[in-house]
């Protein structure tokens, strides 16, 4: 009799033990691989030693945990930091950093996630490519890790891995002040030859990815460029209204590109998120997410302290919770965490068709 107990609860417990581990295998959050510009490098340009395009110096990182400068374009955590604390992971890993570990004969491994993202980058390759780590670049490093962690585990085990894993891509912004910054290029093409061609580039590079197992996307769309204390420097601190119109046919054509390539490949998952609507109503309702200051940098000096980049030498405001912006570019963490928050959660203003949540495994 008393066997019989012993035998019934072993095997209650190893029945226990079987369903519980189930179920964390299910709640483990994916790897995340994200490509894309400054706005999610968390370091990888900082490699590149010929690159003038760094955040190396003070003041940015002042709110980051280590209070140092550490090659993100913030004054503390980026998009890339924010989306993986969504998840209850570390950051994914600048490549080039692993990659600095491999050829020193150090452990390393792609399988946890990796970002190439590089400030500066654009999708399309830029005159001087040692300056930032263009889309089509990235990507190609993408295609030589798939190579290594097939080796690693075996195809079907990676390809299993991949489905879950997150893609999530975040360029454009660089392409589109290129724009405006060439006469050339201007003269070659109008604003929506451009914004097409910046589009149908772009499914080039993702349609690349898919073919190396990704499946699940998460696409940010381009933010109203107009309205960044730089454009607005130019245009008597109003929003530049070409290079935000720009930035909407952009957003339109890759929403509509995104639709008709998923009816291609029924197999992939997406969510688009909206960054212009999203600092448009930061910029139009400040007040109601804390925000006192929408046109003007953190850190700089000049006019909207945008006339001169963040250096060493700038004025630094005292309370950087309260500025849209940190330098002439880009979004203060505060501002980050808000666009991050709805890109998990959304709603459907910002997200479509679904948020990334959504994407998550059940």
């Amino acid at each position: 009799m008393g066997n019989r107990v012993m035998l019934g609860s072993s095997f209650l417990f190893i029945i226990f033990f079987i369903f519980n581990l189930a179920f964390l295998e299910a709640q483990v959050a994916p790897p995340i691989y994200v490509f894309g510009d400054s706005l999610v490098d968390v370091g990888n340009n900082n490699y590149l030693l010929l690159s003038i395009e760094k955040a190396i110096l003070p003041h940015y990182g002042i709110d980051f945990p280590t209070k140092k400068p550490n090659g993100r374009f913030s004054n503390g955590k980026n998009a890339a930091d924010l989306i993986a604390e969504k998840l209850g992971v570390p950051t994914s890993p600048p490549y080039l950093s692993l990659i600095s570990l491999v050829k020193n004969n150090k452990n390393s491994s792609f399988l946890d996630g990796v970002s190439f993202a590089s400030g500066g980058a654009g999708i399309f390759d830029g005159k001087n490519d040692l300056q930032s780590i263009p889309f089509t670049k990235q990507v190609d490093y993408y295609s030589q890790v798939h190579e290594q962690m097939t080796q690693q585990i075996g195809a079907p085990s990676l390809q299993k891995r991949l489905s879950k894993s997150i893609f999530a891509v975040v360029i454009g912004s660089n392409d589109i002040f290129g724009y405006f910054n060439s006469k050339d290029l201007q003269n070659k093409s109008t604003p929506q030859q451009y914004a097409d061609s910046m589009v149908t580039s772009l499914k080039v590079q993702l349609q690349r990815v898919y073919n190396y197992g990704a499946r699940k996307f998460v696409i940010v769309g381009v933010s109203a460029i107009g309205c960044c204390p730089a454009l607005r420097l130019k245009n008597e601190t109003e929003c530049a209204v070409e290079a935000n119109l720009l930035s909407v046919k952009y957003n339109d054509g890759l929403k509509s590109m995104m639709k008709g390539w998923q009816l291609e490949k029924n197999d992939i998952r997406y969510s688009y998120f909206d960054t212009y609507a999203a600092l448009q109503d930061l910029i139009q309702n400040p007040s109601s997410y804390g925000f006192a200051e929408v046109k003007g940098a953190c850190c700089g000096l000049g006019k909207l302290n945008a006339q001169i980049p963040c250096l060493p030498i700038s004025k630094i405001c005292f309370n950087r919770q309260n500025h849209v912006f940190w330098d002439p570019f880009h979004p203060t963490e505060a501002a980050a965490r808000i666009f991050v928050d709805r890109i998990f959660n959304g709603p459907a203003k910002y997200t479509s068709p679904i948020n990334m949540k959504q994407l998550l495994p059940l």
